[in-house]
């Protein structure tokens, strides 16, 4: 039997697919900007009729009615990170967060931590050899489709075709379904003067050749935009956006002196605009792999002079950092910071940075995001241990290998000026100074 005939044999509207789900099945869907939608709104139409189906994601943008209150005892979400979309279930205890890596997160399907029933998951259209790319989300996803008994995938011709370990062929899949639809986008670009001053900061600490990481967001973005003038960039990341386009035209990446897969840029997932689902479409350099392999920090330190930029919600005086959590408020998940930050580390030249503003408004008051001490409950993310680069508005500090009094004075350094008094007396009492 040819692909085309499996493909024929097995396609099916979204309702057929989901129907295989049964009552205590455990679900995984793929997330970021690659969640299957049509597949998705049939699946919460059927699990209205089962109970206990347990829904394992990431990072999934979008609505969730999967978990409304009113589902409550037909699916349950178990989430790796939490976004946006069930933050407010976390907090609230009518969703689950598992805490872990993100380059560890595919061995939880592989190795049976969390064995799944189904994947539900969006791909391309095959090529003529009856291969599907998972287009702008193979990170975990492709991992899971490997390790679940049953694989729904939506089929859609704007789903780009990305290159690299990226693909499934149609014969492992069980259920087809074809859907037409634009996939989210993600618009970026426009950032802060704020911004700008703290992207001036990294970007004089970045040399010509750096191999870099970074995500989505203000501060990414700004630093992208002060790298117009610097050479032979490369790009080892879990995730890039449309910013990177300019500086691959421009030549500035080009990847030319990376150490590891030369002249690539290297990720596990894409979100973005419709510019960039157009650049990644079959373009040769950009090279698309699981995040077990991406996020590896034994891999990433084999790029030399890896770059790596983090963000945080609060650094207190010792250099622990917290980017996942406000106090008892569980806010995202350590996704791939510990990773990079490590793998950086590890790295030949390599610079692990961890980027934030000096302050935040909180309920109309000003407060230092450097602090005395981490909020009660609050979760460490990247360690003492572990940190080296912190940059905010106000200049850098490396506090890689200093004493706890070194560390206390260079952060106040870097603090908002009206706060430096405060922490400064704050340091005295904690016996830091």
């Amino acid at each position: 039997m040819s692909w085309m005939d499996i493909y024929s044999e097995r396609t099916v509207t979204a309702e057929q697919a989901v129907a295989n789900i049964q009552s205590g099945y455990r679900v995984f869907l793929s997330g970021n900007c690659s969640v299957p939608q049509q597949v998705l709104s049939a699946f919460v139409e059927r699990a209205k009729s089962l109970q206990d189906v347990e829904v394992v994601q990431v990072l999934a943008l979008g609505p969730a009615d999967y978990v409304a209150p009113e589902m409550a005892g037909h699916v349950r979400v178990n989430t790796l990170f939490i976004s946006d979309n069930v933050r407010q279930a976390v907090n609230e205890g009518r969703a689950d967060f598992t805490p872990c890596f993100l380059s560890e997160v595919p061995g939880l399907f592989k190795n049976g931590q969390l064995p799944l029933d189904v994947a539900l998951v969006h791909v391309s259209p095959p090529d003529e050899h009856g291969f599907c790319s998972f287009g702008v989300e193979i990170s975990v996803t492709k991992t899971a489709a490997q390790s679940a008994r049953l694989v729904i995938a939506e089929v859609n011709p704007n789903m780009p075709r990305t290159l690299g370990d990226a693909f499934i062929h149609v014969s492992k899949i069980h259920c087809i379904v074809p859907v037409d639809y634009k996939l989210p986008e993600i618009r970026t670009g426009i950032t802060s003067e704020l911004s700008q001053r703290i992207a001036k900061h990294i970007a004089g600490i970045i040399p010509d050749g750096a191999t870099l990481q970074m995500g989505i967001g203000d501060i990414p973005d700004a630093v992208l935009h002060q790298l117009t003038s610097h050479k032979h960039l490369g790009i080892h990341t879990e995730m890039f956006s449309d910013g990177v386009i300019d500086l691959v035209e421009r030549g500035v990446i080009d990847g030319e002196q990376k150490t590891l897969h030369p002249g690539k840029i290297a990720a596990g997932f894409l979100m973005g605009t419709q510019r960039l689902y157009t650049f990644v479409h079959d373009n040769p350099i950009i090279e698309m792999h699981p995040i077990e392999y991406i996020n590896d920090p034994f891999v990433i330190a084999q790029n030399d002079r890896m770059v790596a930029i983090n963000s945080a919600i609060e650094v207190d005086l010792t250099g622990q950092v917290c980017s996942d959590s406000i106090g008892q408020r569980l806010y995202s998940g350590v996704g791939g910071q510990v990773d990079f930050i490590y793998g950086s580390s590890r790295s030949k030249g390599g610079i692990p940075i961890i980027a934030l503003p000096s302050t935040a408004t909180i309920k109309g008051t000003l407060t230092s995001k450097i602090v005395p001490s981490i909020k009660v409950s609050g979760g460490v993310t990247t360690t003492r241990n572990h940190v080296h680069y912190i940059v905010t508005e106000h200049g850098v500090v490396d506090l890689y290998a200093k004493r706890i009094r070194d560390r206390a004075r260079a952060l106040i350094s870097i603090a908002a000026p009206e706060f430096r008094d405060e922490l400064e007396q704050r340091a005295k009492e904690l016996k830091y100074l």
